[in-house]
């Protein structure tokens, strides 16, 4: 199915999470984290990007792992992207619902 975000049309599945992680960009992320109710900040594109990043190298997400990143602890995660930290970012971010969530 097809959705426009900040003027562009992607491709996203029935929960709202893009089908081509190429389709991103800062524009799509800011139009997601709208949908959210969350305002990004460069804090958010840090986590935003090293989901990207992680994900591209067909790394399994979890809470706990981002956590021990050194991007974002625990805390800041649910204060960044409150009611679903990983569910939500990984929405904005573009990439698939990790398999961890709900």
């Amino acid at each position: 199915m097809e959705a426009t975000l900040a003027g562009t049309t992607v491709d996203v599945n029935e929960e709202g999470y893009l089908t081509d992680p190429s389709q991103w960009n800062m524009d799509v992320a800011h139009a997601i984290a709208a949908e959210e109710g969350i305002e990004l900040t460069d804090k958010h594109f840090q986590v935003l990007n090293y989901l990207r990043d992680q994900n591209a190298a067909g790394t399994k997400l979890s809470i706990r792992r981002v956590g021990k990143s050194g991007i974002a602890t625990i805390k800041e995660l649910y204060d960044l992207f409150p009611g679903g930290p990983l569910k939500k970012s990984s929405r904005i971010a573009g990439i698939p619902k990790p398999a961890s969530c709900v």
